[in-house]
């Protein structure tokens, strides 16, 4: 029997080397298992193991939220309804100094909350605010960085798909996950926050005050029943349903993508074309995570089945250092990977090594998944290579240099490690969630 660490090194060595060249992800997966199969399983009964468990990979109900959380993201932007959200917040700031970068951290709090998907929001947020902000003067930390930050939110509150995704991966509870982020995901932004009054308190020349055309109240209120009062059902019908154990987080999703295009539909938004759109996009982008996830399923299996998994659990046991330094070294590399690897890959490479040790050490893997989703999104905004940073880029104000980008992100990636080690010191901020809800 090969040693568990040679088995790794066969197995995961040539997954990175695949994915540095650039060959997709999901191929990358595929090649490693059929060739793994083949080596250490058994020869052809090996590979069609392999075939197996991606059928049934594949075909589990536990990932129809991605598709329908896609769904729901693609609406709110095809029909425009997030553009009304920002403009309906727009009315509330007023005059209040920073208001744009505050306009930053509210709009990705919302916009997590509906569409789970960070990308998406950078973009949204970064063509409509960036330019703004540089013409009222703000300079590039308080207009990049507010929303790096806090699209990335995303990640952290229902919906988010990457939840999903962990949950499949890591074989937990999708829904005691989705319970467990909403106070993590609402303490980055309220970390957001507290950074931005601060700085922009000791320097007034990065947010200056500039006079705004006074809203009466009467309009605010109107806006806000009309473009921000509704959105309160499609977050009730996608996190509501489940604290209220009346769905599951797939039904949840299912009503969350059904109410979104109701609500385009009363605004006589639902065209063929927004419809078609939505459908479309989150199809290209499910099929994508679909084909990886069942690759990555079928990866943690076989290192299971070889021993690797075993071996590797039982030689970080007896390390000579605290679990809970491990558990950090951990969350630290996936902050690392994520300088140069996109969310999935990582989540993909690390879950099936990560989730055994974390079990065995005997620490809540909720709590644990929470911390680990904190560390995804700080990875995707970290130099030099965060997917985050390049999107920014694609839509900042021309002349804006990714040094810029770099030196923007950089104190909000410092909230999201102080967000670490409050959740690392309080885990009680998501068990207690949990444990309420699923007692």
């Amino acid at each position: 029997m090969m040693e568990w660490y040679y088995v790794i090194a066969l197995v995961v060595g040539p997954l990175l080397f695949l994915m540095v060249l650039g060959l997709p992800v999901a191929f990358s997966f595929l090649a490693v298992n059929v060739v793994g199969a083949y080596l250490l399983l058994g020869g052809v009964s090996g590979v069609r193991q392999v075939v197996m468990n991606t059928i049934d990979s594949v075909t589990s109900f536990t990932l129809l939220p991605v598709a329908l959380f896609m769904i729901m993201g693609e609406g709110m932007f095809q029909s425009r309804i997030a553009i009304d959200l920002m403009d309906t917040l727009d009315k509330w700031f007023g005059k209040l100094r920073g208001r744009l970068a505050f306009m930053a951290v509210g709009g990705g709090v919302l916009f997590s909350s509906l569409t789970g998907n960070s990308m998406g929001a950078i973009a949204l947020l970064g063509s409509s605010l960036v330019p703004e902000m540089e013409k009222r003067g703000y300079k590039k930390p308080m207009s990049l960085g507010p929303i790096l930050g806090s699209a990335g939110l995303a990640i952290m509150i229902p919906p988010s798909s990457l939840a999903v995704v962990l949950g499949v991966v890591a074989e937990l509870s999708i829904g005691r996950i989705l319970i467990g982020i909403i106070v993590p995901g609402l303490l980055m932004a309220l970390l957001y926050t507290i950074y931005i009054v601060v700085r922009i308190n000791l320097q007034p020349d990065l947010a200056p005050a500039f006079d705004v055309e006074p809203v009466p109240m009467s309009e605010k209120l109107h806006a806000t029943a009309i473009n921000i009062l509704p959105l309160g059902l499609v977050v009730f019908s996608v996190v509501g349903v489940i604290f209220l154990g009346w769905a599951t987080p797939s039904e949840a999703a299912a009503t969350g993508a059904f109410a979104t295009l109701a609500l385009a539909a009363l605004k006589r938004r639902l065209t063929w074309d927004v419809f078609s759109k939505s459908i479309l996009g989150s199809a290209n982008i499910s099929v994508m995570v679909l084909l990886i996830v069942s690759g990555a399923v079928t990866f943690t299996q076989l290192l299971a089945f070889t021993g690797a998994t075993y071996g590797m659990v039982d030689a970080i046991i007896n390390l000579q250092i605290s679990h809970g330094a491990i558990v950090l070294t951990m969350l630290g590399a996936v902050i690392f990977l994520g300088m140069f690897m996109g969310p999935l890959p990582i989540m993909l490479v690390t879950l099936p090594i990560f989730i055994p040790v974390v079990r065995e050490f005997g620490f809540d893997p909720i709590w644990f998944a929470a911390m680990y989703l904190v560390a995804i999104e700080t990875g995707s905004t970290s130099p030099p290579l965060g997917g985050a940073l390049f999107v920014m880029k694609a839509v900042a104000p021309k002349g804006t240099t990714m040094n810029d980008i770099y030196r923007a992100a950089v104190p909000f990636i410092l909230c999201d490690l102080a967000a670490i080690a409050i959740l690392f010191v309080f885990p009680e901020l998501v068990t207690v969630p949990v444990d309420y809800m699923f007692r």
